[in-house]
């Protein structure tokens, strides 16, 4: 049929018909549960019938029909069939766009018949080594993430509904890496896109240690597909995500990922990148501060040091650029050096005295580096700026807001965690500490004045998200290290 010649009349018969055979399949099937041959006609009336209704995938405008003649609950009794692939064209993202207002009826009784409930429930009676039915939880996780990308406050109920659950378990579950593991795991770190509830969940189902787990296996090997790395990667987000809830940082520090993490940035294979961006996760903040401390015991030192003085050549093989790994490392030693307490503290601080204060020297190399940088993005921005307000042009918060991304993208905070160790080692009561960074900073031309300036910056930008009262306390911190710097 061309769908033009597509009127409502047409539609609806076509859904009513879809309906009638539906309901006869399943009453055959109830009738004849052993002896297929009775039910065989029906299932191909059926699928006939289902073959048509593909082209209302094509008018979204007419979705309501669906729903209005309740053919909602018979297409999700096509879960069980190995009719997947409907709801799928049916729920197609760019479908969805062209008509909202179709998408949102459609959404909506989808939702209010249970669909993520039914759709596990599915999932979990399919057998993935029989290729059709591999492919039903594929069109499965399809659906799901249509619905989620359109709709994204839907994820935290999809989780409730047994879907958490679902993915963690398949994710660990023994079997060869296939399409149908990486589109998990591609779930799995949608669901923890900026929400504390998904998060919260999957640390109560241990999913921490279910995603230390998985990561493990790349520790000594390399991902053995463009594939089987777009996983990892997906697993290391998720893992990311999840830390960013405290709760979960306990849970990281419990399941050993620290010493996981340490170990992986030893090993220099692929997941090195990552385990760098968890440990950071993992320690920044005051809720960091177990993990900093564990961290010195393992014998973290040792290995973040070497990263700090000297940028690895292969990171930009890997698509990581010397900023991002630089960004990383210093805040990694920011947050110990606003942590650590005791002797670990002094430990840390003893690296930065140790052969000739060669990591204080590195230190200011990246001061510079970075200062000139942003000195120079800023010199662009204000001929911009001049340039707007010469021709009368408005500078609104919208071009604010984009001058500051271009100055983040120079290395802003990159320089401000520099400033930050700085400020910090220069506090900590070791002459040579402090003799060193300013003995530099007039060697070089560099300023007192400049680094106060950017610190100040850094105040008042930080802790977003966190209560007023740790603001404002860190706040007073970082001016109390500045008056003695």
């Amino acid at each position: 049929l061309e769908p033009t010649t597509l009127d409502l009349l047409t539609v609806k018969k076509m859904i009513l018909t879809f309906e009638k055979r539906s309901y006869k399949n399943q009453e055959l099937r109830i009738k004849f549960p052993d002896n297929p041959e009775k039910f065989m006609e029906a299932e191909l009336d059926l699928n006939d019938i289902i073959q048509e209704m593909h082209v209302i995938a094509t008018i979204p405008e007419l979705y309501h029909l669906l729903v209005e003649l309740n053919a909602v609950h018979s297409l999700l009794g096509l879960l069980s069939h190995d009719n997947t692939d409907i709801l799928n064209e049916l729920t197609d993202i760019d479908t969805l766009h062209e008509s909202e207002e179709g998408a949102e009826v459609l959404i909506d009784a989808l939702l209010e018949g249970q669909v993520v409930a039914l759709m596990v429930q599915n999932m979990e009676r399919l057998d993935e080594t029989v290729k059709e039915e591999a492919d039903g939880v594929y069109n499965t996780l399809a659906v799901i993430e249509n619905m989620a990308e359109f709709r994204p406050g839907l994820c935290t109920e999809a989780a409730q509904q047994g879907l958490m659950q679902w993915l963690l378990k398949r994710i660990k579950a023994k079997m060869p890496f296939d399409a149908n593991k990486l589109y998990c795991s591609e779930i799995l770190a949608i669901l923890l896109q900026n929400n504390d509830k998904t998060r919260e969940l999957l640390g109560e189902m241990d999913g921490i240690d279910v995603l230390l787990q998985q990561l493990s296996v790349f520790k000594r090997h390399n991902p053995a597909t463009a594939e089987e790395q777009e996983m990892m990667e997906n697993l290391f987000d998720a893992l990311c995500s999840c830390l960013m809830l405290p709760a979960n940082r306990d849970r990281f520090l419990r399941g050993e990922g620290l010493q996981l993490m340490n170990l992986m940035l030893r090993e220099k294979k692929m997941s090195r990148v990552s385990a760098l961006k968890v440990l950071d996760y993992g320690v920044i903040g005051p809720e960091g501060s177990d993990n900093c401390h564990k961290f010195v015991d393992i014998l973290g030192l040792r290995t973040i040091f070497p990263l700090f003085m000297k940028t690895p050549k292969k990171m930009k093989k890997v698509g990581v650029s010397d900023k991002e790994h630089e960004e990383h490392v210093c805040s990694i030693i920011a947050s110990m050096l606003r942590n650590l307490k005791g002797q670990q503290r002094s430990r840390l601080l003893s690296k930065f005295t140790e052969n000739d204060c060669e990591k204080v020297d590195r230190l200011m190399e990246l001061h510079f580096k970075y200062l000139e940088a942003v000195q120079l993005a800023d010199k662009r921005i204000e001929g911009e700026k001049h340039d707007m307000v010469r021709r009368g042009e408005i500078i609104d918060d919208a071009m604010d807001d984009e001058f500051y991304l271009r100055r983040l993208d120079a290395g802003l905070f990159v320089l401000q965690l520099v400033c930050y160790i700085m400020v910090e080692i220069c506090n900590a009561g070791v002459p040579q500490l402090q003799q060193r960074v300013h003995q530099i900073l007039n060697l070089r031309g560099g300023s007192v004045k400049i680094v106060r300036h950017i610190m100040r910056e850094y105040a008042e930008n930080i802790g977003d998200g966190k209560s007023e009262e740790f603001k404002e306390s860190e706040q007073k911190r970082i001016m109390e290290l500045l008056e003695n710097f």
